[in-house]
């Protein structure tokens, strides 16, 4: 099933417990109230099955030959390169025979890298309005200040704040990295559930535009984070200005001011005395000043994933390819394949290398963890197997230049200019 199906399955089994009415179940799926009704009958009468398309894994009959697409895309790059789809559409049609939609053009174009939408006048901008329901968008950002002032070093407060409530969660962190990012993302999850949606500004940590390889194979650029995000089906919305996300910036400001000051009061000196104040005493009373109820009093996190389903979703995670001598490499460290009876990974064969916050590895093949050992350095040049180690070569040491014996060969029959020349003496 999809994901969207798998979504369906879900909010359809909160209705039939009684936590989430239909209409309210209508809105979370962006489907009308009559749509609702309908895919409720299906659940009734076969359960999630039958949330599933009935077209699930077949090609559709409508579709062009791949050996068509490919004549096209050819003769575009050959002849209509600097074309927009609809006139190259009709060039193609009426020159070379090759009918298909301008749309459809566009499409395959956005899929091979070959076409990207034009640049146009920015559009005018008005005031959004906050979301109705509590977890439908959650806005994140770092904010970095001198939050100890002259106790302590300069940092960065994670900081995550409700768009229908103004609910905040932070922690500080010493950069606005991918583990900090998680690290406040799972405290959301642990105390409220799954978020439908991040609302971010276009850091490298969130998001990020495609390289040329993504763009010829047509694949979305996705960062770590976000892949980690999308395991939890949270969607991250990129915003394109800080007005943009003007709730989350209004409260760094607020915290600037109020929690500087209650830091400097508390005597507070670190950054790890500083979390504990943010989750023992600073975030209730924060929440209870600023925070209200939302419009609409249905919650739309999903139910909290347990302890250890979390830590399978927040891993880093690289392919990397055996080597001929069963040796992945992954940052400069050298990881040997155990031999195992299944679930052997070939040479040339690509793993997935994860890594957690921790610094644990682990190595999976085709969904399967494979045993490794990390090798020092002496043992991957070739010196650890069985063999003594070679002794290192001597240093190398500045000779000096002596002057030849009386009877050196230079002596015997050089004139005396050659043997000032050579010797430096007469």
């Amino acid at each position: 099933m999809s994901r969207r199906e798998l979504k369906r399955v879900e909010v359809m089994g909160r209705v039939r417990a009684g936590s989430l009415r239909l209409r309210e179940a209508a809105e979370l799926l962006e489907l009308s109230y009559r749509q609702a009704k309908r895919i409720w009958a299906r659940y009734r009468a076969g359960g999630g099955k039958a949330l599933q398309h009935g077209n699930c894994g077949r090609v559709s009959n409508r579709a062009y030959a791949g050996k068509f697409r490919a004549a096209v895309l050819q003769k575009m790059q050959a002849r209509y390169a600097d074309f927009g789809p609809t006139l190259a559409a009709e060039h193609l049609a009426s020159d070379d025979g090759l009918e298909v939609h301008a749309e459809t053009l566009r499409r395959w174009l956005k899929e091979a890298g070959l076409w990207q939408k034009q640049r146009r006048r920015k559009p005018y901008r008005q005031r959004r309005e906050a979301k109705a329901h509590f977890g439908e968008l959650v806005q994140m950002d770092g904010s970095f200040h001198e939050w100890l002032e002259e106790r302590g070093p300069r940092g960065c407060l994670m900081h995550m704040v409700d768009d229908a409530t103004r609910k905040a969660l932070g922690c500080f962190s010493e950069e606005e990295t991918i583990w900090a990012a998680a690290g406040v993302l799972r405290r959301w999850i642990e105390r409220y559930g799954v978020p439908q949606a991040l609302y971010t500004d276009w850091k490298n940590v969130y998001v990020r535009p495609p390289n040329a390889e993504e763009r010829e194979r047509g694949e979305p650029a996705v960062t770590q984070f976000g892949r980690m995000c999308a395991k939890l089906g949270i969607r991250i919305i990129a915003a394109s200005s800080p007005q943009a996300k003007g709730r989350v910036e209004r409260a760094h400001g607020t915290h600037q001011d109020r929690l500087v000051k209650k830091l400097r009061l508390a005597g507070i000196a670190n950054y790890d005395q500083a979390n504990a104040f943010l989750e023992q005493h600073y975030l209730a009373e924060h929440n209870r000043r600023y925070a209200h109820a939302a419009a609409a009093p249905a919650d739309y996190h999903r139910r909290r994933p347990t302890t250890r389903q979390l830590d399978e979703v927040f891993w880093l995670e690289e392919e990397r390819v055996v080597s001929e001598d069963w040796v992945v490499r992954y940052n400069n460290r050298l990881l040997q394949l155990e031999r195992q009876s299944r679930h052997w990974a070939p040479a040339k064969s690509r793993v997935l290398v994860r890594e957690n916050e921790a610094g644990e590895l682990a190595i999976h093949y085709r969904n399967q963890r494979v045993g490794y050992r990390e090798l020092k350095a002496s043992t991957a040049l070739g010196e650890g197997r069985g063999a003594a180690p070679s002794p290192a070569p001597p240093s190398p040491r500045l000779r000096r230049s002596l002057p030849p014996a009386p009877n050196h060969p230079w002596r015997n029959g050089l004139p005396v200019k050659e043997r000032v020349r050579f010797l430096g003496t007469a």
